[in-house]
Formats: C-alpha cells, sequence, structure tokens
C-alpha cells in the first residue's frame, strides 16, 4: 500500500491491533529525550482527533489544515516510537498507547486550562472560579437560586453555569472540562466523588377535570396507559420511564413531545393528556393553572440529585465552598427549639 505522504504512521501501518513494545524498546525511551512535540497545540489536536475519529474532521474543528494535523502526531509516534492511532472499523482509534497518551493529554490540558483561569480571575480581582455544569430537571428546580445565595455569600468567587445533558456532564467532569456537575444520580457515576444535594418526586400531572386529580398518589402500573406528554426525547427520565413500561410488559404512545418541563404543563392544562413530571420543577405553573399534581408511589419516583467532582484530583477551595453550600441544602431544616416553661 502506498504510503500517504502526512498521515501519521500508525494510521498507515495499523491496520490490525499493534504489537506490544518491541524488546528493549523501554530502555531506548528512558535512553533518549522525550516531549519535544508535546506542546498544548498538539496535545489538543491529538484529543480532536480521538474524539472526531477522522482527521479532517479534526482539522475543521481545530481551525487548521488536515495534513497539519497528521504531521505533528506523526512527530509525537517517531518521538516515543509507538504508533498510537489505527484505522478501525469505525474509524481512526488510538491504540493502547494512545489511549494513555489521549488520558494524559486530558489531565494536562485541563490542568493548564484550570490554571489560566484562576490566575485570570486573580488578575481581575476575583478570587477563585467554579465551573458547574447541570442538567435540565436540576436548573428547573432550585439550583439557580441556590448557586445565587453562594454567590451572594462569596463574592469574590466566581461561578459559570452551563446546561448539559447526564451522560456530558459525567465527560465533562471527569475530563476536567468541569469542577463540578449537578445531575439525577440514575447514571453510571463510577470514579467520581458525590456529595447528595436535593431530591424530587416523579408524579402525574393532569388537567384538574381529569377523573383521577382528585387521587392522593397513583402507581405507576396505572398510569403508563395515560401518559400522552413525553418530555425530552432520549433523556434519563424519558429512558427510565420507557424502561419501567417496558417491565410492565407495556410501551409508551405519546400524542406530543416536547424539550422542557414548563411547555409540558401547559400541554398538559391544554388538555392534550397526562404527563410525567417532577412535582418541584413546575409547581408554580401547577398552582397558576389547576394543574393536578398526584405523586407517583413507585419507589424509583424519588429522584436524588448528586454534585458529582473528580475523585482523583486536588479540588480547589472555591470548588469546595460551593459544593458545602450545596450540600447543605440537601439537609432538613432545624426543628425549632421547645418553648421554654412558664415562669411561676
Amino acid at each position: 500500500m502506498a504510503c500517504t505522504v502526512g498521515i501519521p504512521r500508525g494510521i498507515i501501518d495499523g491496520i490490525s491491533e499493534p504489537s506490544a513494545f518491541p524488546f528493549g524498546m523501554a530502555d531506548r525511551l528512558s535512553a533518549r529525550p522525550i516531549g519535544r512535540h508535546f506542546d498544548p497545540v498538539t496535545l489538543r489536536l491529538f484529543v480532536a482527533v480521538c474524539e472526531e475519529r477522522n482527521i479532517a474532521r479534526a482539522a475543521e474543528r481545530e481551525a487548521i489544515v488536515a495534513s497539519a494535523v497528521s504531521k505533528r502526531i506523526a512527530a509525537i509516534e517517531r518521538d516515543i516510537g509507538t504508533p498510537l492511532l489505527v484505522r478501525g472499523r469505525r474509524g481512526i482509534e488510538p491504540t493502547a498507547a494512545g489511549e494513555a497518551f489521549l488520558r494524559q493529554a486530558r489531565d494536562v490540558l485541563g490542568a493548564m486550562q484550570r490554571m489560566h483561569a484562576e490566575l485570570t480571575e486573580f488578575a481581575s480581582g476575583v478570587q477563585g472560579s467554579v465551573r458547574v455544569v447541570a442538567a435540565p430537571s436540576v436548573l428547573a428546580e432550585k439550583l439557580a437560586d441556590d448557586i445565587g445565595a453562594f454567590v451572594a455569600r462569596h463574592p469574590a468567587v466566581r461561578v459559570s453555569l452551563d446546561e448539559r445533558v447526564s451522560p456530558e456532564i459525567v465527560r465533562a467532569v471527569r475530563e476536567g472540562a468541569a469542577d463540578a456537575g449537578v445531575l439525577w444520580d440514575a447514571v453510571d457515576l463510577t470514579g467520581l466523588k458525590t456529595t447528595p444535594y436535593r431530591t424530587d418526586r416523579l408524579c402525574v400531572a393532569l388537567p384538574p377535570a381529569h377523573p383521577l386529580a382528585g387521587r392522593k398518589r397513583l402507581s405507576f402500573a396505572e398510569a403508563v396507559g395515560l401518559v400522552h406528554v413525553g418530555v425530552a426525547p432520549g433523556g434519563t427520565m424519558d429512558t427510565l420511564l420507557r424502561r419501567e413500561a417496558a417491565r410492565l410488559g407495556r410501551s409508551l404512545v405519546y400524542r406530543v413531545q416536547v424539550s422542557g418541563m414548563d411547555a409540558a404543563a401547559r400541554l398538559v392544562a391544554a388538555g392534550f393528556g397526562p404527563a410525567v413530571l417532577p412535582r418541584e420543577a413546575i409547581e408554580w405553573h401547577a398552582r397558576s393553572a389547576g394543574t393536578a399534581m398526584v405523586p407517583l408511589s413507585d419507589r424509583w419516583a424519588l429522584r436524588r440529585f448528586v454534585v458529582v467532582t473528580r475523585a482523583d484530583a486536588r479540588v480547589p477551595a472555591s470548588v469546595r465552598l460551593l459544593v458545602e453550600h450545596l450540600r447543605q441544602q440537601a439537609l432538613p431544616a432545624p426543628s425549632p427549639p421547645p418553648p421554654r416553661p412558664a415562669k411561676r
């Protein structure tokens, strides 16, 4: 096969899984200086290639020509003496050495981003910054108020807040792109440190004239055939409801699906049909529209939110402050002291 100029050797030669390090390579690696090509731009390009699984798409994403990406990766492979990338069935994939390099590259880039952010904030008079990513269901409830109260108490700390779906939150925290994530604990959180936050209860939202609107509670088995309004197709809650319906031998057939809970609450009030929604997220809208919120009695209907941070990294003081503040919001309100006996 003809060799294309500028394409990394590992991609050309590595059609099959590469062999282990040749005998004596470790000695050769320790005997010569490496790392000459480990600059931040090259690390970022390597990460982009691994995520896009395609050099051209990675180059477009990073606004650089594809040949420059290929040359930089080829230089790294020459430096360390082993292929980092191979062409697999799904496109370009990292080798075992490439996986290790990818993990280290993400760690280095994350550390550099955190360093730059903290120093920039100091220069502008802000002592610390925290990057938070949160699920839409958490943002629809009390998170914004809780973070607002934290900023009021700690004005020297700058908090940025982005909305992401749960898998993206987990990935952002694991890779160091975010300092903390706030989400429902229904996803895999292996390797992350979790701190309890708030809880909410899933309910069946019903128009006020619905025959079941006066019920104290409903099981999902009773409600599964009633649900006609779906929220966030493919999201964590939608996946949970479909899984629970399948366990009952049923399936969910939505009349309409929307991306947000407010829109779903409006459709319920307009008579499109019931929906399963968290009471805390639409409580205000339900009161104003007269929508009935009948709690689901199933154990899984109690949703627990957590704050996640990296378990293997030094957490800055500003992040620890925010996590502790959010943890405090999960604690029950203290009971009032008993009345003092009247003096005789």
